[in-house]
């Protein structure tokens, strides 16, 4: 195999983030009147689910059987999603999440390497550009080929559909490009979509099943020992 690309995750593998959004989650909830909590062992369980709609839609399934659901609960949820996007994106220009360690610098070694580079993820296109702006610059788009975020495809990770969305907007083969992930969630979803995948754990996530990843490793800090696995020249 000849490596064309590098295909990213963005929550808990380009930067820490999950800790982040589990405290803007609860400064929406607190601002829209609710008594709602998620401490970190809760939003541990919350992140079986991926999307953070799709989260609150969870927890109130699974964790509060007597809630009375407004009469417009998709409103309801979309409203409180966007509360905490506000949040965590203001943490974010506020520089409180910092890219991980070896991100930026394998990002410029992969593109001097002439390698695509893509976003495959389920958070918000905000979410995304808040982030990298703050990690990458003003113009950290162009270090991307394609950027699948969001609500693009309608299903979620586990899900292949969002790496297969990526596969054609960079119009290359499964075989051609490795994935960066951080949970299991993730693991399936671009092992499902028939791509290599290399994990780095996070505090949420290193307790999770890995069957099947490349390699799993605490983080990118010795990029020149990643080089060798994944068949890249400094």
């Amino acid at each position: 195999m000849t490596l064309k690309a590098i295909i990213f995750d963005v929550d808990g593998t380009l930067a820490d983030t999950e800790d982040a959004h589990r405290i803007a989650f609860n400064k929406a909830f607190a601002e829209n009147g609710l008594d709602w909590n998620w401490d970190v062992a809760l939003y541990d369980k919350l992140l079986k689910v991926t999307g953070g709609k799709e989260r609150i839609k969870y927890y109130v399934d699974s964790f509060l059987p007597d809630f009375k659901k407004p009469a417009d609960y998709e409103g309801f949820v979309k409203k409180l999603h966007v509360v905490k996007t506000g949040h965590y994106t203001a943490m974010l220009r506020e520089g409180a999440i910092p890219l991980r360690p070896g991100i930026k610098q394998l990002i410029a070694d992969a593109r001097k390497a002439g390698l695509k580079l893509a976003i495959s993820t389920t958070t918000s296109p905000e979410n995304v550009a808040g982030l990298l702006e703050v990690g990458l610059g003003k113009d950290w788009a162009v270090n991307f080929a394609a950027n699948g975020c969001g609500d693009i495809v309608p299903a979620k990770k586990p899900a292949p559909d969002i790496y297969n969305w990526v596969l054609n907007e960079l119009k290359l083969a499964p075989q051609d490009c490795i994935a960066l992930e951080d949970s299991n969630n993730g693991l399936r979803s671009a092992l499902a979509a028939g791509i290599k995948t290399y994990i780095t754990t996070n505090p949420y996530t290193c307790r999770q099943d890995f069957t099947g990843a490349a390699a799993v490793l605490d983080d990118l800090g010795d990029l020149p020992g990643f080089y060798k696995l994944i068949g890249l020249r400094e």
